[in-house]
């Protein structure tokens, strides 16, 4: 144990504590005195309670604690927290032990007979190595926020009181997630979800997947996914689209290539199946074909045949499109 506490010696600490445990008490009784005094004046009556009924010089509740807040000169707000205090502390019910401030805190307690407990069952201080109230330990008991959070479940709720403010809560998040330890004991779920949170803003979300895909094993089982590999190929399907037209608005000679070249794909395509029916056609005298076999060979041809029209009719007028039915027809539905 430390042999100084501040600038006073362990010995003189403990007399001071004495001394001001004594001046506690002094105040609490005159506390509570000054509470007793303002339920004289105006004692508490039930909610929706009247008052009598008399002369003109009958002042309010409110009135009547105002005037005497002004005449002591306190703030009405401590006169109504004496008053309370008192009313809810019989003064047979009352510990000269304990402060003015833990019996106002434990005053929230509803019922008379688990109060009267509640404030003979002092809780154990580790620190001091006894049992005794402190402002924290009442309010642990009643519910409400201590000053100096012990639990986790008190310092969650400490830092969520505390980064209320939006731009506090974003330098605080920053931090967080620059300790690892701290994020490694986020379950998976979570931090996918915060990962997820994190990358809403498309720029975000292009930076981390870039840097993610560039990972040779978290690439490798992304792609198992059918899902993420469709999208990727269509991305780069997609891409290299943007690409061409972007070189074709830059180049105009491009586009004229291109235009040589699948003309002369699409000719060169008419050519070689004149060719390769010139070649199989002769080669099937003779042969007999069963009746579905004949069917199939038609419905080949009727595809042939539209895909023709299709082209015929896509040089002739320009209309490149495909309609549904033909689209239908060529699928072979």
């Amino acid at each position: 144990m430390p042999e100084r506490v501040g600038n006073v010696t362990r010995s003189r600490y403990e007399q001071l504590v004495a001394e001001a445990r004594e001046l506690i008490a002094q105040v609490s009784r005159a506390q509570f005195s000054l509470g007793d005094k303002a339920l004289e004046i105006e004692p508490m009556r039930p909610v929706g309670g009247s008052m009598p009924n008399g002369t003109d010089d009958l002042f309010t509740v409110e009135e009547s604690l105002v005037l005497f807040a002004d005449d002591i000169g306190v703030a009405k707000s401590t006169v109504e927290d004496w008053r309370w205090t008192a009313s809810r502390w019989p003064a047979a019910k009352r510990k000269d032990d304990v402060s003015f401030t833990v019996h106002r805190i434990l005053a929230s307690v509803s019922d008379e007979a688990e109060r009267w407990a509640a404030i003979e069952d002092a809780p154990f201080n580790q620190r001091a190595g006894r049992r005794g109230w402190t402002p924290d330990a009442a309010k642990r008991l009643v519910g409400q926020r201590v000053e100096r959070p012990v639990t986790v479940e008190e310092k969650v709720q400490a830092a969520a009181d505390l980064t209320r403010d939006e731009e506090v809560a974003a330098i605080v998040t920053a931090d967080l997630l620059r300790r690892p330890t701290a994020t490694a004991q986020l379950p998976p779920a979570e931090r996918v979800r915060v990962v997820q949170e994190l990358t809403r803003d498309d720029e975000v979300a292009k930076t981390v997947t870039a840097d993610l895909l560039r990972r040779p094993a978290v690439a490798r089982e992304t792609m198992r996914d059918d899902t993420a590999r469709f999208l990727v190929n269509r991305a780069q399907f997609d891409n290299s689209a943007q690409a061409r037209e972007t070189v074709r608005e830059r180049t105009p000679a491009v586009r004229k290539i291109e235009h040589t070249i699948e003309y002369l794909d699409l000719v060169g395509s008419c050519h070689q199946y004149v060719a390769t029916l010139g070649r199989l056609v002769p080669r099937l005298r003779g042969q007999e074909f069963p009746e579905d076999e004949r069917e199939t060979v038609r419905r080949g041809i009727a595809k042939v045949r539209a895909a023709a029209e299709w082209l015929e009719a896509a040089i002739d007028n320009g209309e490149f499109t495909l309609d549904e039915q033909l689209a239908k027809l060529l699928k072979g539905e």
